[in-house]
């Protein structure tokens, strides 16, 4: 399991321009079954990202893989978690 921050970068004014592709991107990993939740961090820092069933190395290649990352508008930030302990019904959705 993975939390990705996805921090504004040098390139933040160019949001509009790769708004829809980064869009489609998230839903492209909610329809994988590999992101179980997107969001804006507060303060308008940017996003965050909650991925699971991907190796580091899936997950930094799908990342890499976000228009916003690969022009500047975000400089990703990749943490892995090793659960000690989950909610009930939690673990199904991250096997």
């Amino acid at each position: 399991m993975h939390v990705v921050f996805l921090k504004f970068g040098p390139n933040k004014a160019q949001a509009s321009q790769w708004m829809a592709g980064h869009k489609q991107w998230i839903q492209d990993g909610i329809r994988d079954g590999v992101f179980l939740l997107a969001g804006s961090l507060d303060s308008a820092q940017g996003g965050a990202i909650l991925a699971v069933k991907l190796t580091t190395e899936e997950v930094v290649a799908r990342v890499q893989a976000d228009p916003f990352v690969a022009h500047g508008v975000v400089v990703p930030e990749i943490h892995g978690i090793a659960p000690s302990s989950m909610a009930e019904g939690f673990a199904a959705l991250a096997a």
